[in-house]
């Protein structure tokens, strides 16, 4: 795949099949999309375009919005790349963009600067200012544009439309397992080791403390959580147990990310971590006094332990 971005390189007008989308998470949902839409140029002998934003539209619409995302732009573009679609196209979004009607921006961008011959659009999306308008405007337009507009059907599992409304809704209830199966793959956070509070090292679990601030991705809900462990720089994953919360034992009053990664014997403060949940194990909760707390992190690492072995051996 060649990614292209809007306005900073030169674009190659030629006919295609195209999609557009913000494609946050790039889950199996947005995936089979984009194979009807390779499907589709290949039949035809025309290229498959992904079209896709720099940011979320919110993000200039409302300038107090803050996203939850289930991907950073480097991830979305990594995981479009693994696609079969012959380009992606970034846009950046703003003002400009944000004015567009539905009818001028398939005009004046997929049509006039891509080439765009036939649209193919996800179940429930809609673009052009306010949104207002739907499939049957999208297709009348087409028609005016000389542009066959067609809508792909949703992907279903568990008796759910695939899309990333319904896997935040599962991290945001700490259902990791179905949010992944919705993903395709193991959702993660990455960020830099900071200074912490040092309690986990004085009773047998030392963590690393993730820093979360500035993060645009969906936090888990809090809790207790099997993950996998990579150190940046490093290849292997390894089993790690983390805790999402505010340390009710200490008094904590600010929400933290910290993970105990099972075996590691080094100092990983200031290095860069990503972190893939796996299982969620409980809720956080208080403890009365240190040994009750030690003795849930041993019943923990074990879980985290059986859990991984059972894995090792189902694959």
């Amino acid at each position: 795949m060649n990614t292209i971005y809007l306005g900073r390189e030169e674009v190659k007008k030629e006919p295609c099949v195209a999609t557009i989308g913000f494609f946050d998470g790039v889950h199996l949902g947005h995936r089979y999309l984009i194979g009807e839409v390779t499907k589709a140029a290949r039949e035809s002998g025309r290229k498959s375009v992904v079209v896709t934003f720099d940011r979320h539209p919110r993000e200039v619409l409302q300038s107090s919005f803050r996203p939850e995302l289930l991907s950073t732009l480097p991830e979305k573009l990594q995981r479009l790349s693994q696609t079969e679609a012959d380009y992606c196209v970034v846009m950046p979004f703003d003002r400009e963009t944000a004015a567009y009607t539905a009818h001028d921006f398939m005009e004046k961008v997929l049509r006039n600067r891509l080439g765009v011959e036939r649209l193919v659009i996800g179940y429930d999306n809609r673009f052009g200012r306010n949104r207002s308008e739907g499939m049957d405007d999208y297709v009348r337009f087409g028609h005016e544009l000389g542009m066959e507009v067609s809508q792909a059907d949703a992907m279903r599992m568990e008796g759910v439309n695939v899309s990333s409304t319904v896997i935040r809704g599962f991290l945001s209830q700490g259902e990791v397992e179905k949010a992944n199966r919705c993903l395709g793959y193991a959702y993660s956070l990455s960020g830099m080791v900071e200074s912490g509070y040092r309690i986990g090292r004085k009773i047998g679990f030392p963590t690393a403390n993730l820093s979360l601030s500035g993060c645009c991705k969906l936090v888990p809900q809090e809790g207790v959580y099997a993950v996998r462990v990579t150190v940046e720089g490093e290849k292997i994953q390894r089993p790690g147990m983390m805790n999402i919360g505010k340390r009710p034992t200490f008094d904590g009053r600010r929400t933290t990310a910290e993970v105990h990664v099972i075996g590691y014997k080094g100092d990983l403060y200031g290095q860069m971590l990503t972190v893939e949940f796996v299982h969620r194990l409980r809720e956080e909760r208080s403890f009365d006094g240190i040994e009750q707390l030690t003795a849930q992190l041993q019943e923990d690492k074990r879980q985290v332990t059986e859990w991984f072995d059972r894995e090792k051996d189902a694959g």
